[in-house]
């Protein structure tokens, strides 16, 4: 600190403009100074106190307050405007209520960081005291503390809210994009906690003078508790107040265009947005990235990422996200390994974000390296992500692993349990996932919605018809839970696999709301199964009233007539096909093999390895059939000769995958495999010898389960 002026003067003029001080270290050699030339003096010193507290030294501005006997307004005002920067709200709030019970009154500048403290401890008895006081003393006309008061209120009181379906209509402001009517369709939320919000609507109207903090606490407040309606009316008003919604406002109702799947509003939005330079901003960028992955228009959502300027861990995490969740699970994953190439580091919702494209995929070995990657930064103690490790580690067929990851939590919260039921669900083990599931509530962890689901998927792969009814009474009359459809098509399918078709086909036509064709779907698989042909023909009438498009009923009533011998019927089922112009997905496997993942089509040779892989087939065909084996042909669906029938079963995609698996891999290797439909009944037997006659472990996943198959048996028990 160097002048021509004496040391005595400088201070002087330094305590009168203590904004001239630019660092920490001038700070306290101006402290320094200060105790060799100055007498002690109260006011001198809380000046210092605020010096301190500007730069957040919290230590060096409680040991000046504690050097005074009786400290003034400034030197209390200081500290606690310290503790709340620091994040020590309870302390903020304690020398707050202690300053005012030796009746000293507080001023306009320190009650907002007294607020801000109240609102982070969550105490809203002594918020109302405060906001009490503030209108005893006078001080509710300043804009900052009724901007803190805003933001206090909304974060305080949870309101019971029984709401049935609002419409509502809305035209944009002036100054923002125009444009039709607004037509919000509010879901039924019966029985939602959402914030009440009356307290910060009575403070805001009451506010003399507002700015665009103020409208955008009071719109951000409404449209994060669901409250659409009245967050896009105070867009509104905002507009006819003349003042310009700002970034903050457009990313709090970017997010309501995203919940009604509005790509026109939202489009309209990014052009204000854009018109008003807003759009490289990190926040809107993001807000627009989610809204047009949310409309299912994830093109858009990458364009936008595309053109950002600078990109955040929030950006990149919005689009990953998107892509995942828009079935562009490679996408997602490129984009996971980009944004580690620009070195941003992941946060916790990054790994909750891009663990689903691992499972999607099955590939295990990229689920492994983010496991590492999530130990190596600290994350695995986050429930979040470690559930997100449970339902990877279980849809990739390691339910052990899985099951670890989870007995391994100090904290199970519903997500968590529900991955662990539906894991143990979709492998077949289902007395397990019962038990967890009683585990679970008496944890005292309620049972919602999805995880039912999980416990009728359970039931409905072993059986269980009795359990199901008793957990379905149970989840409507105990828990109050309506039945969706979801819940009817895992009942339907435990009926129909347990050869109840009568059973299932007054259940379904008893629901109280439409069946759609996926549940008939369901029942029709069923009817094919215990070959119910009559039934079937009922059940695909029914299906195709409500479906007439679905490609995989008329696939299955041609399979059905098929395996009756009415092979006219079943080439009408397929003409019908054609006439339509609907094209049946091809059956596909997908196997994992040195990090690589090969994809094999029924009857395709164009694998490089194709010749070896038939070599292998055969010579396995030829130990299976020593070993008992029969071709089970009815499982063929086309007017052919008994030997090509066997031909079409030998060259089925698990088989060429699995025949691919065991030539590529050191013997006692795991095989894992992944079926995009249902195993058929003859490649079922086929791989039980498979696994006895290679003495491997195969792991097979269809579109509806896990098959475990070791020493020539299976997880399933033939029931599947």
């Amino acid at each position: 600190m160097t002048s021509s002026s004496t040391p005595k003067t400088l201070v002087q003029t330094l305590l009168k403009t203590p904004q001239s001080l630019k660092t920490k270290s001038q700070a306290k050699e101006l402290h320094a100074q200060f105790l060799k030339t100055q007498p002690h003096s109260p006011s001198s010193t809380s000046i210092l106190i605020s010096i301190y507290t500007n730069f957040n030294l919290l230590h060096d501005s409680l040991f000046l307050f504690n050097s005074l006997s009786s400290p003034p307004l400034l030197a209390w005002k200081s500290v606690t405007k310290c503790f709340a920067n620091s994040g020590l709200f309870l302390n903020s709030v304690t020398y707050f209520v202690q300053m005012r019970g030796l009746g000293i009154y507080p001023d306009h500048k320190m009650l907002p960081f007294v607020l801000k403290a109240c609102a982070f401890i969550k105490n809203l008895r002594l918020g109302e005291s405060i906001h009490g006081c503030i209108i005893r003393l006078g001080l509710d006309f300043d804009l900052f503390t009724g901007n803190a008061l805003l933001n206090m209120y909304a974060k305080f009181q949870n309101l019971e809210v029984n709401g049935g379906h609002k419409v509502f209509t809305f035209n944009m402001l002036d100054g923002m994009p125009k444009g039709n009517e607004l037509c919000g369709r509010l879901a039924q939320k019966k029985g939602k906690n959402v914030f009440q919000l009356d307290s910060v609507r009575k403070v805001f109207d009451m506010m003399p003078k507002r700015d665009v903090v103020s409208w955008n606490t009071v719109i951000a407040g409404n449209a994060q508790n669901g409250m659409y309606e009245e967050a896009l009316t105070m867009v509104r008003e905002m507009g006819n107040a003349n003042m310009k919604p700002d970034s903050f406002t457009l990313s709090s109702v970017l997010p309501i265009f995203a919940e009604y799947v509005d790509v026109m509003k939202g489009k309209e939005i990014h052009g204000y947005a854009i018109r008003h330079r807003f759009d490289s901003d990190w926040y809107i960028g993001s807000s627009l990235i989610d809204m047009y992955a949310n409309c299912s228009r994830i093109e858009d959502s990458c364009r936008v990422f595309n053109l950002l300027p600078q990109r955040d861990d929030i950006s990149w995490n919005s689009i990953i996200a998107g892509c995942v969740q828009n079935g562009m699970f490679d996408k997602g994953l490129n984009l996971f390994h980009q944004m580690l190439i620009a070195k941003v580091k992941p946060r916790d919702v990054s790994f909750s974000s891009i663990m689903p494209a691992c499972a999607y995929l099955t590939t295990l070995h990229l689920g492994k390296q983010l496991h590492g990657y999530i130990i190596r930064g600290g994350f695995d103690d986050n429930v979040f992500v470690a559930s997100s490790l449970v339902d990877m580690y279980a849809k990739c067929g390691n339910i052990k692993a899985a099951r670890w990851i989870f007995d391994q939590m100090e904290y199970h919260d519903m997500v968590s349990w529900t991955a662990i039921i539906m894991g143990h669900a979709l492998h077949g083990h289902a007395h397990d996932a019962l038990f967890l599931f009683k585990q679970m509530e008496m944890d005292g962890v309620k049972p919602n919605y999805v995880s039912f689901i999980a416990v009728f998927t359970a039931c409905s792969h072993a059986g269980l018809t009795d359990e199901a009814w008793g957990h379905f009474n149970c989840m409507t009359q105990n828990h109050g839970i309506t039945p969706g459809l979801e819940h009817y098509a895992a009942m339907a399918d435990l009926l129909g696999r347990a050869g109840k078709l009568e059973e299932a086909y007054e259940f379904i036509s008893s629901m109280h709301i439409a069946p759609t064709g996926s549940i008939w779907s369901t029942l029709l698989s069923a009817c094919r199964v215990h070959k119910n042909l009559e039934l079937a023909e009922k059940v695909a009438k029914k299906l195709f009233e409500v479906d007439p498009e679905n490609v995989g009923a008329y696939v299955l009533m041609s399979n059905i007539y098929a395996a009756a011998q009415r092979w006219k019927d079943a080439a009408k089922m397929r003409i019908s096909l054609k006439k339509k112009g609907i094209r049946k997905e091809p059956a596909c496997t997908w196997i994992e093999v040195k990090n690589r993942v090969h994809t094999f089509i029924s009857g395709d040779k164009s694998h490089p390895l194709y010749e070896r892989i038939y070599k292998a087939l055969k010579d396995l065909l030829e130990q299976m059939e020593r070993e008992g084996y029969i071709p089970d042909t009815s499982e063929v669906s086309h007017d052919v000769e008994e030997e090509q029938k066997k031909y079409l079963l030998f060259s089925h995609s698990e088989r060429l995958a699995l025949a691919f698996g065991i030539i590529s891999t050191p013997t006692g290797t795991t095989i894992r495999i992944t079926k995009n439909i249902r195993v058929c009944v003859d490649c079922h037997t086929a791989i039980k010898f498979m696994s006895k006659i290679s003495q491997r472990e195969i792991i097979v996943r269809d579109n509806s389960r896990f098959h475990h198959f070791k020493d020539g048996k299976c997880s399933c028990k033939d029931y599947w």
